[in-house]
């Protein structure tokens, strides 16, 4: 399970879209970038191929929830 999920743009204009990310999975911290089309780009570190895909539709199903559902 993720925890302590946060997000923030990556450019001061919040217009353009782009959002870094950072969270704790089995006692890892985890970072990355989201991509406006929904890519996700691991930074540092990426979690294990086990987990990966869980993990992406987690931060992608947070991210429409945070981003997308919260401008309407």
């Amino acid at each position: 399970m993720l925890q302590h999920f946060q997000y923030k743009p990556l450019y001061k204009e919040e217009r353009i879209p782009g959002w870094s990310f950072s969270f704790y999975f089995s006692g890892k911290k985890l970072e990355g970038i989201y991509h406006k089309n929904g890519r996700i780009e691991w930074k540092l570190e990426k979690p294990s191929s086990h987990y990966e895909a869980v993990l992406e539709k987690q931060v992608h199903d947070l991210m429409l929830f945070h981003v997308y559902d919260q401008q309407r």
